[in-house]
């Protein structure tokens, strides 16, 4: 696969490059990049089962993900986080991740992950190392079988812890995202502490977000982060952490286990004050914030050959303080209504 010198080969660029500051004054250093929107799973809370994916024409070609990826890195993106759908089902993943981990090897990105639910890793956890990541994200709701498969309707258990020992087996640092839903998986939390305690993996809550129809009320799954926390104090002491990961988790130690347990809250204790971060979708589109619609299209920058710096500058000059995102019986539709796997995860 071809790589491009700063990403912008045959763009017009200017000569030095500029930090990409929002107008709140927060430095943009960590881009999210979905590969692709399929995904070998249909999660209850990010797709319907019967989900519509996007045409190949409006896919961006791998080569064409580098060079975007790569012009954010030289105007001070210091992490880049591939999703999906799922990544690992994008053909020819790994060549991409080995192109981009040149960044790695010339200082000029600090980390270089992954968001995967976990079903492929058996087959590339090790050519991911050897490519230059060194932490993974997991998606896991459940450690029970059958309501495994409810969750992800196509998803098996089995595999997935298998892809979970790959990842550690291969050097990977892994941590495991946990959606909490009310009356779904909300008793099985200390479970999920107990089974990352004892496999040296992080754990993060996350509440569900309203994104995209799925087919179902999230209202009757949404399960608020401040009470899952305040049940764990019944049990456990949780010291707030200043740690950071660039993203937007918020971390504590259990005192008893040493354990770190993050809370991704963007309902209950939204995240934006502190947002460092864009996400591109699989056809070029740039989100400024999650929970909004607007968006710059770099697609059309790139395959138009045009100014990408001054259309980098342009959408990170638009970013919103922050999202609107409520879930509520009233409301007619979700708060943004493209899925999370088009988005990335």
């Amino acid at each position: 696969m071809m790589t491009y010198d700063g990403g912008n080969a045959g763009l017009q660029v200017a000569d030095a490059p500029r930090p990409l500051i929002d107008p709140f004054g927060r430095r943009i250093d960590y881009l999210r990049v979905s590969v692709t929107d399929r995904c070998d799973f249909r999660c209850v809370y990010c797709m319907p089962e019967a989900m519509t994916f996007l045409p190949k024409a409006e896919v961006l070609s791998l080569e064409e993900i580098d060079q975007l990826a790569s012009a954010f890195v030289r105007r001070g993106t210091r992490k880049l986080r591939l999703t999906g759908g799922e990544p690992l089902v994008r053909r020819g993943i790994i060549e991409l991740v080995r192109s981009l981990g040149r960044h790695l090897k010339s200082g000029d990105l600090d980390e270089l992950t992954l968001t995967s639910n976990g079903s492929q890793l058996p087959r590339f956890a090790a050519d991911l190392f050897d490519a230059g990541v060194r932490r993974i994200n997991i998606s896991l709701d459940t450690l029970d079988a059958a309501k495994f498969a409810e969750i992800t309707r196509w998803g098996q258990l089995p595999k997935v812890l298998d892809g979970i020992a790959a990842a550690k087996a291969a050097g990977l640092h892994v941590k495991l995202n946990m959606v909490a839903l009310s009356g779904v998986n909300d008793t099985e939390i200390e479970a999920m502490l107990e089974f990352a305690g004892a496999n040296g993996h992080d754990l993060v809550l996350i509440e569900t977000m309203p994104l995209g129809e799925i087919g179902v009320d999230r209202v009757d799954h949404y399960l608020p982060l401040s009470r899952v926390r305040a049940a764990l104090e019944q049990r456990f002491t949780l010291i707030d952490l200043p740690d950071s990961t660039g993203g937007p988790a918020r971390y504590v130690r259990i005192a008893e286990t040493g354990q770190r347990l993050g809370f991704i809250t963007p309902l209950t204790h939204n995240f934006c004050e502190s947002c460092n971060r864009v996400r591109l979708t699989a056809t070029g589109q740039l989100y400024m914030c999650l929970g909004q619609d607007d968006v710059a299209d770099l697609r059309a920058v790139v395959r138009g050959r045009g100014d990408l710096d001054a259309a980098l500058d342009e959408a990170i000059g638009r970013k919103p303080k922050g999202h609107d995102f409520v879930i509520d019986r009233r409301a007619a539709a979700p708060a943004v209504r493209r899925h999370m796997s088009v988005t990335g995860g």
